[in-house]
């Protein structure tokens, strides 16, 4: 559970990052989110899944 709480931070930290460092840029890109297709966020949306997950695998399975 320990390790799951430190990567959980660690996930909100990187998420966080854009919204404090860049948080114009972060307000254009939201509203050009709305340009794209909702086909081509689930493809992606996808893929980020499936990378993360064999991401997960492989350093769970080797390290």
């Amino acid at each position: 559970m320990a390790y799951f709480l430190s990567v959980l931070g660690l996930v909100l930290v990187i998420e966080g990052l854009p919204y404090f460092a860049f948080p114009v840029k972060v307000k254009q890109w939201a509203l050009s989110l709305q340009e794209i297709p909702e086909r081509s966020l689930r493809v992606m949306g996808f893929v980020s899944i499936v990378a993360g997950l064999i991401l997960v695998y492989f350093g769970r399975r080797v390290f």
